[in-house]
């Protein structure tokens, strides 16, 4: 007698997103803006200028969530021309991508983030991003990555006129 065995192969997606934004001292109100990185206030003389708080950490997520789960991009779900999205937290815009991932069936698996940014030097904050990016997304901080680099000085990121993010994901079908 033959005993058959019949697995069912998970499915799983991986997306990649990228966010850039102009750094400055103030808004075009003369209001200091602040610099936020993956949820995380980073004193600095600089912020990034954005209709929302300016995040790319997270903007670079929720575009690689979004992408892996063939939703889209941040644009189209949080458009920079609505008043609703005026100076909001992009860690709710995460929740909120989060929310869009789960009511198609899929789940988090892990996230990878790079920030590329000449100054400040944010590795004393890292723990502190993992631990908000994993609270937004729903998942074990043990399965959330950020890195930092500078770019040597070169180009934008280099000159500190901007800050650069990159982010990978793995979603995977919800078993459950």
């Amino acid at each position: 007698m033959k005993t058959f065995v019949f697995l069912r192969i998970m499915n799983i997606r991986i997306g990649h997103g990228y966010d850039v934004h102009r750094l400055a001292e103030t808004n075009e109100k003369g209001e200091k803006l602040p610099l936020r990185l993956c949820g995380v206030t980073i004193p600095h003389s600089k912020g990034c200028v954005a209709h929302s708080d300016g995040d790319a950490a997270i903007h670079a997520l929720c575009d690689a969530l979004l992408g892996a789960a063939a939703l889209g991009d941040i644009g189209l779900h949080f458009p920079d021309t609505a008043a609703e999205f005026r100076g909001i937290d992009s860690v709710e815009l995460l929740r909120r991508t989060v929310k869009l991932l789960r009511a198609q069936g899929w789940t988090v698996g892990n996230v990878d983030c790079t920030v590329a940014l000449q100054t400040p030097k944010i590795r004393p904050y890292i723990d502190d991003m993992r631990r908000e990016l994993a609270t937004a997304l729903g998942i074990d901080v043990g399965a959330v990555s950020v890195k930092a680099t500078t770019t040597e000085r070169l180009g934008f990121v280099g000159r500190e006129e901007g800050v650069e993010a990159h982010a990978a994901v793995l979603i995977h079908e919800r078993l459950c």
